[in-house]
């Protein structure tokens, strides 16, 4: 018991010793050393901001969508009232980063500003400027806004890529509309994927408290440099439960940039179809027990995958020697690229590895134009399915009203309103039977199903 109380000193004064190197100790009245985040967030504090956003909507009865009850109440037609109906303005919070001072470059969440009239940005100074939304990035969920005033601070990025599960990190923003609120913690998680919260998802899971208001925020290492936006908790209960995610600077750094050189986000494609590695394929495939990647199902004719001999049946196990262990992986690390920069795919093909360099090409003319095949699957784009009939869900909006209905990147669709769907051509001329709904027929992970999406 004694030895156990003796390791359990030492381990203390380690971690201790650890801690007080880390960050920047100071000194109690007493003149003994204690370890503190203070120097840190003084410098880092000034630069994250809270961004008030306002909107005017039409304050509106749910009774009023009811035609007897208009009837009934002799209420005039639903145009005619709408002319009369009182406006509401509405205010949300949120939190920002300052990347630039010299430029006023704030980076934040889609999701904080969409919709907004007005955008305000409020420093701790007490400071506050209207704020010019310079473009935005749906799919990642990162907005850029920009504001004309001087000495501002603003944090410097780090490197997300050299982020390791249990490195200390620090959340700061505005929870709950309370004021600038720091909590701390660790790095729980890396690579997650599969949430269903955004398009391209890569995220960063920490302990750190992450409440409603902190979204758009920093996430910060311990030298006070910027590895990650926050953006979204789990919260079965509605408070926090310790399970926080944040966008990873580099992909949030990559977005910006072409935001602030073309004002919006334009991502390419290598031409390849790709699966989940199931046991059954590991299996099929000959693949080692364990072996982790993302199988590729198809290569499109022409495409920059094909010139640079990219093979069905490959299975991709790294994106520029960063290990690919997901399907929503590789897309995420696929979309930071822009069009005409070259990646180095690491694949396994019959059991050797080998490393071939893909240019990102240009994506597909009707896969651009996706979004005008039908105004419910506004914020998704499709491709033709290299591996066969049908199309595939190539990218998806969280906030689109498909994603609501329960479509998924990766599904492959097969059929609309009752019509079989091959490729790109005959999902059109499905879809226009019908402008008030659409029914899919899809193929998910090899199961058939059905969506309706009103």
């Amino acid at each position: 018991m004694q030895k156990v109380r003796q390791l359990l000193v030492l381990v203390s004064m380690i971690c201790c010793m650890s801690l007080t190197q880390a960050g920047l100790p100071l000194a109690d009245a007493s003149g003994n050393k204690l370890p503190s985040l203070s120097p840190m967030l003084k410098q880092v504090n000034p630069a994250v901001v809270n961004i008030s956003t306002f909107s005017t909507r039409e304050a509106q009865n749910p009774l009023l969508n009811d035609p007897f009850f208009r009837r009934f109440f002799n209420v005039p037609d639903q145009e005619q009232f709408q002319q009369r109906e009182p406006k509401k303005r509405e205010q949300s919070a949120g939190s920002g980063v300052i990347v630039d001072a010299k430029k006023g470059i704030v980076i934040t969440n889609y999701h904080v500003i969409k919709g907004a009239d007005e955008v305000q940005v409020s420093l701790v100074d007490g400071r506050a400027f209207t704020a010019e939304v310079k473009g935005a990035d749906p799919e990642l969920d990162i907005a850029i806004l920009k504001v004309d005033a001087k000495n501002l601070a603003e944090v410097s990025l780090g490197n997300s890529n050299d982020l390791e599960v249990g490195d200390f990190v620090v959340a700061i923003g505005n929870p709950f509309g309370l004021g600038q609120t720091v909590t701390t913690g660790v790095v729980s998680a890396l690579g997650r994927t599969g949430l269903g919260i955004e398009g391209y998802e890569n995220f960063i899971q920490t302990d750190a408290s992450i409440n409603p208001g902190n979204s758009g925020g920093a996430l910060v290492n311990l030298k006070g440099e910027l590895i990650g936006i926050n953006t979204a908790i789990i919260a079965p209960s509605g408070g926090n439960i310790g399970i926080g995610f944040a966008i990873p600077m580099n992909m949030a750094k990559a977005s910006m940039d072409q935001i602030l050189v073309h004002g919006e986000v334009k991502r390419g494609q290598l031409g390849i179809g790709i699966q989940e590695i199931t046991p059954e394929l590991r299996e099929a495939f000959g693949l080692k027990n364990g072996q982790q990647g993302v199988l590729v199902t198809g290569v499109t004719e022409g495409s920059e995958a094909e010139k640079a001999g990219v093979k069905a049946g490959d299975v991709v196990i790294a994106v520029d020697d960063r290990k690919t262990i997901s399907a929503g992986q590789l897309r995420s690390q696929i979309g930071i690229k822009e069009v005409g920069e070259e990646v180095t795919l690491t694949v396994l093909r019959d059991g050797k590895v080998k490393k071939l360099k893909v240019e990102v090409g240009e994506p597909q003319e009707l896969s651009s134009l996706s979004h005008k095949l039908h105004s419910l699957l506004e914020g998704s784009s499709f491709e033709n399915n290299p591996d066969g009939d049908g199309v595939v869900v190539a990218g998806l909006s969280r906030n689109s009203r498909a994603a609501y209905s329960g479509l998924r990147p990766g599904d492959i669709i097969t059929g609309a309103n009752r019509k079989r769907v091959t490729d790109l051509e005959s999902f059109k001329k499905a879809l226009s039977l019908n402008q008030q709904s659409v029914l899919l027929q899809i193929s998910r992970n090899g199961r058939p199903m059905y969506l309706v999406i009103r």
